[in-house]
This record gives structure tokens, C-alpha cells and sequence, in this order.
């Protein structure tokens, strides 16, 4: 009888153990933010079995959510997505009892417009949306979208291969907001990106931040995240918020609805929260911390860095685009225009 006992509860210690080491989590996140030694570090400490996949656009992962993916627990929208994947019906409201480290949350990103009290999302890291270029062949500082547009640039100018990231452009060279949804200003906006076509050398999400450090391309609209991570290596490039604004972004974490594995997914989100691990992972990346305490603990090369924590009155024309409800459909006509024009 005592065999017996033993062998049933080596048993249940032999089952608890395997269903411990089969627990999984799949994240699907923004290429080049979330680094895979942090994702390492996580699988590492908790034993659970992480992977991730990597996008180049918001309207990217949204797609794949929306045509039923159900292989990702974790994702990595932008502001406007949270919007739109929430209204959806397609992200899980978050259990904040599983992330007590929410509380490390710098008071800036508590009361974010797109996602009132975080039901949806966590806020990770925060940049802007600007130009960059190489001081190379751009002889004078630049400090206008209008330089998009000079000829002497002809085949050298690239832009961010993505819809609302392209309209910030089209639409504030026009002294309009990024995001409006007035139908005549979506309209000129059009007009001057097709306009544009004739100095592009491309549309690029993916390596722009390497073409304007070769000096394959002179100018490039440009994420400063991108931008920062080569700039050490690239005293060449600058990277510049333009006169007429620039962009502000907050990209986060949430979990689908589809999600298979919402704790391991939950044990992420507070795991990141930790101000040493954001601060390890903002370093890594370049990137803006969301987390007070981790900004603290990074290096004055990336706590200092302009092009990543920029002047305060660099910030004060930036817009912030919010989910563009009706007006996406203009918006994507409008691409679709801008896309095929010759």
C-alpha cells in the first residue's frame, strides 16, 4: 500500500512538472522593440516556452488578428490599434491582480487616452515619428517635411511603407493635423504624396534606418526607434521631430481574445513592468521607457539621447493619431491611389 502511495504521488509530481515545463507563450510584436534577450531572460526565469514572431506595421498584425490568427497570446499594438482591436471585440480585458508590477507605470501613461484605466493594453515603450538623414550627401540641416519633396534628392528619399505614417506626412507639409478625418484635407494629402512619387527611391518599414546610414538614401521618414539603434555606429545620420510636428506613439501589450495561453501572457506584461527589465530592454532597443524607475537605471548615452527623449518643446506641435473611425476608409482610398500612381 505504501508502493502504491509513493507511485501515485511521484506520479502527479511527474505530471505537475510536465505540465509545467509545456506551458508556451507566443508573442507577436513590433520588429527590432521587444529584443529576443529579454524574451530569453523571461523563458529563462519562468521555464515557460516563448517565442516570437515580428511585424512592420500595425494594419499588418491587425489583419492577421481579424482573419481569425489564433497562434499569438501576446501582441504589441500602437495607440489607435488598442482602439481599434478593442471595438472589435478582439482583445481580452486584462486581469490586473496579475500584474501587481503595473503600479511601477510612470504617471504620464496612467491615463492614456486610447485605453482608459489599461483595460485593454499596457503601455511599453513611447517615441516619435520624424525624419532622418545623412549629413553626407545633405549638406544643410534639415528641419521640414518639405525636403521630402526637393528634386536635388531625386531616388534618394524614402518613405515609411505604411498608410498613417505616410498621410503625417502628406498632411502636415499641407498644415494639416495627422489623423483628421476632414475628407477635403485627406484629399490634398493624396495629391501630394502622389505628387512626391516623383523624388521616392521607395516605401520602407522594414530597413530605412540602414539605407539613410549607407547613404543609399539621403533622407527617410523614420520611427526614432530605428533611428537610435544605429546612430552610435552612423555619426552621419541625424534624426530630426520637424517643424510642422511630427508624431508621438505608444505601443504596448494586450491579449487577443484567440489567446491560448492568458496567464503565461499576463506573467509577461508584469515581468516587463519590472523597472530592470524595461530598463535592460530600453536600452537594448533605444528606445523611451514608460517606467520612471527604469528610465533611471539606463545609461546617460540613452537617458540623454535627444532622439530618444527629446526636448520638451520639440513635443509641444506633435500630433497624436487616435483610431480614424468612418474617415479610414478615405484614408485607405487615398493609399490605394498613392500606391499605384506612376
Amino acid at each position: 500500500m505504501m508502493k502504491y502511495k509513493l507511485l501515485l504521488a511521484t506520479t502527479a509530481l511527474l505530471a505537475a512538472s510536465l505540465a509545467a515545463s509545456a506551458e508556451e507563450l507566443h508573442i507577436y510584436a513590433w520588429a527590432s522593440e521587444l529584443p529576443q534577450e529579454i524574451v530569453d531572460d523571461f523563458a529563462k526565469e519562468t521555464g515557460i516556452a516563448t517565442t516570437m514572431d515580428t511585424y512592420d506595421s500595425n494594419e499588418t498584425m491587425m489583419a492577421k488578428l481579424s482573419a481569425g490568427a489564433s497562434g499569438f497570446d501576446l501582441i504589441e499594438p500602437s495607440q489607435y490599434t488598442v482602439q481599434v482591436l478593442s471595438k472589435q471585440g478582439l482583445l481580452l480585458e486584462l486581469d490586473h491582480s496579475k500584474i501587481p508590477n503595473l503600479s511601477n507605470l510612470s504617471e504620464d501613461f496612467k491615463n492614456v487616452s486610447y485605453d482608459a484605466g489599461q483595460k485593454h493594453s499596457v503601455p511599453y515603450i513611447w517615441g516619435t515619428t520624424g525624419l532622418a538623414y545623412n549629413t553626407d550627401c545633405v549638406k544643410q540641416p534639415i528641419t521640414s517635411w518639405k525636403a521630402m519633396w526637393d528634386p536635388q534628392y531625386q531616388g534618394r528619399v524614402y518613405m515609411l511603407d505604411n498608410m498613417l505614417a505616410a498621410y503625417i506626412v502628406g498632411l502636415q507639409v499641407n498644415g494639416f493635423r495627422a489623423g483628421t478625418t476632414n475628407a477635403a484635407e485627406i484629399e490634398k494629402a493624396t495629391q501630394s504624396l502622389i505628387e512626391q512619387k516623383k523624388v521616392l527611391g521607395g516605401y520602407n518599414s522594414t530597413n530605412f534606418a540602414e539605407l539613410v546610414a549607407s547613404g543609399e538614401a539621403c533622407i527617410v521618414e523614420a520611427w526614432n526607434g530605428n533611428i537610435t539603434q544605429i546612430l552610435s555606429e552612423s555619426p552621419n545620420v541625424r534624426y530630426v521631430i520637424p517643424q510642422e510636428g511630427g508624431s508621438m506613439w505608444i505601443d504596448g501589450f494586450a491579449i487577443p481574445k484567440s489567446a491560448k495561453n492568458v496567464d503565461a501572457a499576463h506573467k509577461f506584461i508584469d515581468y516587463i513592468m519590472r523597472p530592470e527589465v524595461a530598463a535592460k530592454a530600453a536600452n537594448l532597443s533605444k528606445s523611451a521607457t514608460v517606467i520612471d524607475a527604469a528610465k533611471a537605471l539606463l545609461p546617460k548615452e540613452v537617458s540623454g539621447n535627444v532622439a530618444i527623449y527629446p526636448p520638451a518643446d520639440s513635443l509641444k506641435k506633435v500630433d497624436f493619431i487616435l483610431d480614424t473611425g468612418d474617415a479610414t476608409k478615405l484614408y485607405q482610398d487615398g493609399w490605394t491611389k498613392v500606391k499605384t500612381a506612376q
